[in-house]
């Protein structure tokens, strides 16, 4: 178990010391590094596969030591609401198993949404359901921000400074490793970072607190009401973990082992979008973690390809997210999309396929990722995004 006390020097700035100097894209690497996917996920090989909704038109992979062979396309929950679900149930005719949500999304509509689809026994066994304790870290980060408010200017002016060190220290913000998917996602960073500059000092009056648990509890309680269902398959934990350290907290352990014996939630899993390399290595070694779903794109991905082959190797399904997003996306305030990553991804692969279409083939041709998740606003998206399942693609430099 890694001290959460001590900051992971393996994690961010030493992501891939390597990739950096090579201004990486995964299609740079040598063939011989992503073509061996019994090599790399071989402590996979002795886990007995959980097939559901197996049908010919979709291809599936093993989710790491779960053993939950999910299509290679998932659904992501973000655009699902109760007025717009009915392409979910398409999707699932199509050999799609895998139904991702949160208690953000909507505020809560996407998992009354699902319990729309999911409405039957028979239809629960179809599919793999995972939902996330969305706002988690801001437990950790509004307690250190409660000692903070009390401290002298000159006590809070240092741990600024050391925050910013951090971050600096960790290339946390590097461009092409460090990229906006939603607006305001710049400052979401800022409490966690301010939270660990003060662990040395303030941990004894954080750690081991009942809040953690009760949030975990109280979350997880309200989706399974929401979605009307009796369990999930995984359960993420945080929801968009910003950091290393909010994946070392030990209260989430016990919590997840508690309702995981009432038989609420099968394995345990984590999203993250900021300093996916650093929060997926952390993940790995806690030992603790079957499942992390971290940005993974033809941008940063070569910041990332040593992470995610450790992470797979050691069993833990990797599922790429914001694959897509790289090259697109629906947020108007950060529209246009920069035309070089466009131009990047169609360097990649050639064709007159959607720049995000060759944006999820790209992330599939990693056999050390398990899935990409896929937001599918309508039944254009489940038509395009699902015919990319199986198909294989020789990638050129980019």
């Amino acid at each position: 178990m890694i001290n959460r006390r001590s900051f992971l020097k393996s994690g961010s700035l030493a992501i891939a010391a390597s990739a950096v100097s090579v201004a990486a894209c995964e299609s740079d690497k040598p063939k011989s590094q992503i073509e061996n996917p019994a090599k790399e996920i071989s402590k996979t090989s002795n886990v007995t596969p959980e097939w559901r909704n197996k049908q010919s038109g979709m291809a599936y992979r093993q989710l790491g030591n779960t053993g939950l062979m999910v299509s290679e396309i998932l659904n992501g929950g973000d655009p699902v609401r109760s007025d717009n679900y009915l392409q979910v149930e398409t999707a699932i005719d199509r050999g799609l198993n895998y139904l991702d949500m949160a208690a953000a999304y909507g505020g809560g509509d996407c998992e009354v949404a699902y319990s729309k689809v999911i409405d039957s026994s028979a239809k629960r066994e179809k599919v793999f359901m995972t939902t996330k304790v969305s706002s988690f870290a801001n437990v950790r980060s509004q307690m250190y921000k409660e000692i903070y408010a009390g401290l002298p200017e000159g006590k809070k002016e240092k741990i600024r400074k050391k925050a910013a060190e951090m971050r600096a220290e960790r290339g946390v913000d590097i461009p092409g490793y460090y990229l906006t998917y939603w607006p305001g996602q710049d400052r979401s960073m800022d409490p966690s970072y301010l939270s660990n500059a003060m662990v040395a000092d303030y941990a004894h009056l954080v750690d081991g607190s009942q809040a953690f648990k009760k949030f975990i509890m109280d979350s997880i309680h309200g989706s399974l009401k929401r979605s009307k269902q009796k369990y999930f398959d995984i359960l993420m934990c945080p929801h968009g973990a910003n950091c290393p350290e909010e994946v070392q907290i030990p209260e989430i352990y016990d919590t997840f082992d508690a309702i995981k014996k009432e038989g609420l939630v099968r394995f345990l899993g984590v999203s993250t979008h900021n300093d996916p390399a650093g929060v997926l290595r952390a993940a790995t070694a806690t030992g603790k973690y079957d499942v992390v779903m971290c940005a993974y794109n033809v941008i940063n991905g070569g910041y990332m390809f040593e992470a995610v082959k450790e992470a797979a190797n050691a069993g833990v399904g990797v599922i790429a997210m914001k694959a897509a997003m790289a090259v697109a996306t629906h947020h108007k305030k950060l529209q246009p999309v920069p035309e070089w990553r466009i131009n990047k991804i169609d360097r990649i692969i050639a064709g007159d396929m959607k720049p995000p279409m060759k944006a999820y083939m790209w992330a599939l041709q990693n056999p050390n990722i398990s899935a990409v998740i896929s937001n599918l606003w309508d039944n254009t998206f489940v038509e395009e995004n699902l015919s990319l399942a199986g198909k294989k693609v020789e990638l050129q430099p980019g």
